[in-house]
């Protein structure tokens, strides 16, 4: 199985890069694990090169029938950049392929499915493999996804209804965009990372209100990591805020999700298993 490895937003370097095709190559070794050049190169200290680099790596790619599966390196911020460029212009070839990643990726995953494009699934990119606690463990879990269709590493509570998974902030900047999908029927999870409460609760009545999101399923809550300190704290966690929002939004909340910027980031397949 060829797997190939693109950077759309943030780079990564070949010390990463070299840790995960040396994982890759004992634990998979039916799989070839190919990094696009465009993963190493730089923009303004932040892009994996700039946004012409970026979408032209992605169509290389997605478009090649010899690749089997696209893995996003890392998150960061700029998929969103390249949506117009790259969404139009896939071809065959690409509508067979998964594609795996998470956080800013979510930009790419969402639009390949409001599009029906391939097999967008939420899951953990190379650049977990840094993670401290395991980080070989981490990536497993989308290679055995991606090579076995390996459903011990599925966030449990997946079932018969379709399902997806955003980072709450993307999933905000999706909202009124030609980009976001039809999600009428569907489990929605979310999670968020590095924002006060105070902005958590905010995002969350953008999703509670968005048109776009009326005839959900329901609400699952993902991980809230590494939150922004606050003076004064708010007063509410979490889970009372996405139950107050559920009601208003008349969704049930159906609970947590193992999914987020935590190592039990679990897989989410957009749709049906």
């Amino acid at each position: 199985m060829r797997i190939g490895v693109v950077a759309p937003a943030g780079r990564i370097d070949e010390v990463v890069a070299a840790r995960a095709m040396a994982f890759a190559a004992i634990a998979y070794p039916s799989v070839d694990l190919i990094f696009h050049p465009q993963c190493y190169r730089t923009d303004g200290g932040h892009f994996a090169g700039p946004d012409s680099a970026r979408a032209a790596a992605f169509l290389e790619y997605a478009n090649d029938p010899t690749i089997d599966a696209l893995w996003f390196a890392r998150g960061g911020y700029g998929s969103n950049r390249i949506l117009a460029d790259v969404i139009p212009n896939l071809g065959p070839a690409a509508k067979t392929k998964s594609y795996a990643g998470f956080s800013d990726m979510g930009f790419i995953l969402g639009a390949l499915y409001a599009r029906r494009i391939g097999k967008p699934v939420h899951a953990p990119m190379v650049s977990s493999i840094n993670n401290s606690n395991g980080g070989d463990a981490v990536i497993a879990r989308t290679l055995s996804w991606l090579v076995d269709k390996d459903r011990r590493w599925l966030e449990p509570s997946l079932g018969k209804q379709p399902t997806v998974a955003f980072n709450l902030s993307i999933l905000n900047n999706l909202l009124g965009t030609q980009w976001m999908p039809d999600l009428t029927d569907h489990v929605l999870m979310i999670e968020e990372v590095s924002e006060a409460l105070y902005r958590v609760d905010r995002m969350l009545f953008q999703m509670a209100n968005a048109t776009q999101l009326k005839g959900i399923a329901g609400v699952r809550l993902g991980a809230i990591s590494d939150v922004t300190p606050n003076t004064p704290e708010f007063a509410e966690s979490p889970q009372q805020m996405i139950e107050r929002w559920c009601k208003d939004m008349k969704v049930p909340f159906l609970g947590p999700a193992d999914i987020g910027h935590v190592r039990t980031n679990k897989v989410v397949p957009f749709g049906l298993v």
